[in-house]
């Protein structure tokens, strides 16, 4: 249903934690003009965790207003739990928004028929394109892809995006339910790999930061150019890995704001990237060829 590369946005904040919805456009209209395939908002690299209902639901309204039909807008709606996650994606829907994305319930550590009824129940709420979204490292649970072959049956269960980085997990998933449901690598690290194994694209970190080498890396690579795609990769790498230095979002609000697109502003509990990790962080930028302002 999508194809590319389509950024995880953050979301801009001032240093007293409030939300820049002017930051905000400026970004969606550089993203638009980058080239960017689609824009997740408010997942969990938006800092989906500490904004509250109402913020979740406006900031969700404003993209789809403001991005205007150029480009997707894929609404962050997952939640730990059902009844919270129905209503976040009630309010996508409402707002226009052409599909939600929504996390595995997180701390509650659901079981594997859980996590069915969870997505189901969802699902059949919400008259709305809703793409699963798997990543055990931050939720400590894991959507195994036999659970996701069932959920493959629900007509409105579009897609996956797959985060634990796997190639064997990757192969699994294309044999069982590529051609049925859109693949979206959440891993940036191993999203080239992905889409050469069957993937669609990738829902990415880095692309807030680089998103027209994102755009580009993603386009040849699923038009089959290996060589390309492993070239401008190749400049991306030490973004993939440098921006998971500390948790993220930290280090990509830290590089974005370096870029001159945003204030610094980031809510607790978490912090502002520290020290030891600024350097590494402006290196991978220069690696990609992106100015920093002074």
């Amino acid at each position: 249903m999508f194809l590319g590369s389509m950024v995880a946005l953050v979301t801009p904040m001032r240093a007293d934690g409030s939300i820049d919805l002017a930051a905000l456009d400026r970004l969606l209209d550089w993203h638009i003009a980058a080239g960017t395939d689609a824009i997740v908002a408010v997942g969990t690299t938006g800092e989906s965790a500490t904004l509250d209902f109402q913020e979740h639901c406006e900031i969700i309204a404003h993209t789809v207003r403001h991005v205007a039909g150029r480009i997707p807008v894929i609404a962050g709606t997952g939640a730990n739990a059902t009844r919270e996650a129905i209503h976040l994606t009630q309010c996508a829907r409402e707002a226009g928004a052409d599909a939600c994305l929504l996390v595995t319930p997180y701390y509650n550590k659901p079981t594997q028929e859980g996590l069915f009824l969870h997505y189901r129940a969802v699902a059949e709420a919400v008259d709305i394109p809703q793409i699963l979204y798997n990543v055990p490292g931050r939720t400590a649970v894991d959507l195994l892809p036999e659970t996701v072959e069932r959920l493959a049956s629900i007509p409105n269960i579009v897609g996956l995006k797959e985060a634990l980085g796997k190639a064997e997990r990757t192969r699994e998933l294309v044999q069982r339910v590529g051609g049925r449901m859109d693949l979206y690598s959440g891993d940036d690290a191993t999203a080239l790999d992905f889409i050469l194994a069957g993937g669609q694209g990738v829902i990415s970190v880095t692309a807030n930061v680089a998103p027209a080498m994102m755009h580009e890396m993603c386009a040849v690579a699923l038009a089959g150019d290996a060589a390309r795609a492993t070239e401008i990769n190749g400049r991306l790498e030490g973004l993939h890995h440098n921006l998971f230095l500390e948790a993220n979002p930290i280090p990509v609000k830290w590089a974005v704001a370096r870029m001159g697109l945003m204030p610094d502003g980031i809510r607790l509990p978490l912090t502002p990237l520290s020290q030891p990790c600024h350097e590494p962080v402006l290196e991978a930028m220069r690696q990609a060829g992106i100015a920093v302002e002074s």
